[in-house]
């Protein structure tokens, strides 16, 4: 029981270190590349307090070099699915009860030690794991991470804080309980952070968590279960499983307790939860939070008022940090034929500079795609737009994957706004650019709102003022993070809360107040100090 009104540490978000050459950093991320690199891992599923492993395993590669075996992990049966979830219930009583300042003392202390003595290992495990360079590992796996379990803590408190006003002769309370049964977290691979923040996030609330990372993460989400067993969090609170994911949904949909989902992925997967969950419902014992962030046809929109180095630079930034796989990745672009020429100059002379390999080089700008599927799917792309009439590879265009599966980043011209490249979303370091007549900057916009079923992220780059209005206008249910004058992507925690609507997802924001929301049930008290003893009021009088 809480003895005191408690104020969380101030969260700031963390500050992103340089890692220029010969600073403290570099030296000990790349060593520790070196040290994870020549080891081979066996990761087991966390159940409990248990570490379990089930002989049926599955080979880890790097996807810069897949003929380097990192090691394995260990898949799970149903049993093993359903163990998890009888585990996570029987931690739910006392996990729930925990006062909740030493449930944010847990994932407090897990930031310090990303923060700190475990920053390198977390950074590196992305590197090998995920494919990314220096720089993109900081600013996801030890950065936003951080940023997540510092600002949770502070938008927990600030729920707890917020309470219902009181008449005379009574008191009125609100407290917000855990949702009654297990919420399922399946994460991504592409940001080592959203792995992290889903499943804390949820706990951090009294929930407890089935966990099943993507498979192309689970290396680096090993470093995550090492920091929060360390951090203090108790056993059965988060447990992690891996497998089969038809397999392991279903197990899990099925359960009367299942009582939501943070996800994080396709839009197609999605959608089938969604529905699989529709078919369950009579079954559960509660009506399951659907918590969900999924694709993007992400834009940028330049006005020809704009200044044609800053749209290049946007959109060399916007569309291949991180080879293009962020769900906020720019991978449409509309220019108006006055600026093309001197952007198409500018975006030329950057991408021949960028430099592409292993991340373990800091001066890579680029790294491989996350898997052969993703390599195939790209090239494929690539191939039918160098045969289509109204596409044009532009820069980029070529692919091997002998070594590592590596794309280079592409820009395709089409003369087609409805081309399939700019409404089928590749997720890879390839853009498609419209280049548009300047007197029809308006019904642009409209093409812009109307040509995707995706509204994640957009962003417009002008200098006119009026005209960065009515893009802001025309543009409001295109993107639920809109950017004016910067590219579409690296939404800071705190800062710029991140969701998309229409196919994007459920728009519940991570990184504000208004995801942990989701993660509670509110009950209201209310305290009468003097009841009533009679039962007539004053109107019933004579």
């Amino acid at each position: 029981m809480s003895k005191g009104f408690y104020q969380v540490p101030q969260a700031i978000n963390e500050p992103v270190k340089s890692y220029a050459p010969g600073t403290k950093e570099r030296e000990l991320t790349l060593n520790s590349f070196k040290e994870q690199y020549a080891q081979q891992v066996d990761i087991p599923l966390y159940i409990g307090g248990e570490e379990v492993r089930t002989g049926d395993t599955k080979d880890l590669f790097p996807p810069f070099d897949h003929k380097h075996k990192l090691g394995v992990y260990h898949q799970a049966d149903k049993a093993l699915i359903e163990k998890a979830v009888s585990t996570a219930l029987e931690a739910k009583t006392k996990w729930a009860a925990m006062p909740w300042e030493h449930r944010a003392s847990i994932f407090l202390k897990a930031a310090d030690l990303l923060a700190g003595p475990f920053r390198a290992k977390i950074n590196a495990a992305t590197m090998i794991a995920q494919a990314k360079t220096l720089h993109q590992a900081e600013i996801d796996a030890a950065c936003e991470f951080i940023d997540f379990l510092r600002y949770n803590a502070k938008f927990m408190a600030q729920i707890y804080a917020e309470q219902p006003a009181s008449s005379e002769g009574m008191w009125n309370r609100l407290e917000h309980r855990p949702l009654e049964g297990f919420v399922y977290a399946i994460t991504p691979f592409n940001f080592t952070a959203i792995a992290g923040n889903l499943p804390t996030s949820v706990a951090m609330m009294g929930n407890v968590v089935v966990w099943k990372p993507s498979a192309t993460q689970i290396y680096s989400a090993r470093v995550i279960v090492e920091v929060l067993k360390l951090a203090g969090l108790p056993d059965g609170v988060i447990n992690v499983v891996y497998g089969n994911s038809g397999m392991i949904t279903d197990t899990l949909l099925a359960s009367p307790d299942f009582a939501g989902i943070h996800f994080t992925g396709s839009t197609g997967v999605f959608n089938s939860m969604w529905n699989k969950i529709g078919q369950n419902i009579n079954n559960y014992k509660t009506y399951p939070r659907i918590v969900g962030e999924t694709g993007g046809k992400d834009f940028v929109i330049a006005h020809p008022s704009a200044c044609p180095k800053e749209v290049a630079v946007a959109l060399t930034r916007g569309a291949f940090e991180y080879q293009g796989q962020k769900c906020s990745a720019a991978s449409r672009a509309y220019i108006p034929a006055s600026l093309w020429e001197q952007v198409k100059q500018y975006m030329g002379e950057d991408l021949a500079s960028i430099k592409m390999g292993s991340p373990e080089d800091p001066t890579n700008y680029v790294s491989s795609v996350i898997s052969e599927s993703s390599f195939d799917k790209l090239a494929k792309a690539i191939d039918q737009a160098n045969a289509d009439q109204d596409a044009e590879v532009i820069f980029g265009g070529k692919y091997d994957k002998s070594v590592g599966y590596f794309i280079e980043p592409t820009v395709i011209v089409t003369s087609n706004p409805h081309y399939t490249t700019m409404e089928t979303e590749l997720f890879g370091p390839v853009l498609t650019i419209y280049v548009y007549q300047d007197a029809e900057w308006s019904e642009t916009l409209k093409l812009v709102d109307q040509t995707s079923i995706y509204a994640l992220t957009g962003a417009i780059l002008a200098r006119c003022r009026y005209a960065i209005v009515e893009a802001t206008e025309a543009l409001q249910n295109a993107a639920g993070n809109f950017y004016i004058n910067d590219k579409p992507t690296g939404a800071v925690v705190g800062q710029q809360p991140f969701g998309g609507a229409r196919a994007s997802g459920t728009n519940d924001k991570a990184g504000s107040i208004l995801n942990l929301l989701r993660w509670v049930s509110p009950r209201t008290i209310k305290e009468t100090f003097v009841p009533a003893t009679d039962y007539k009021y004053p109107f019933l009088q004579k």
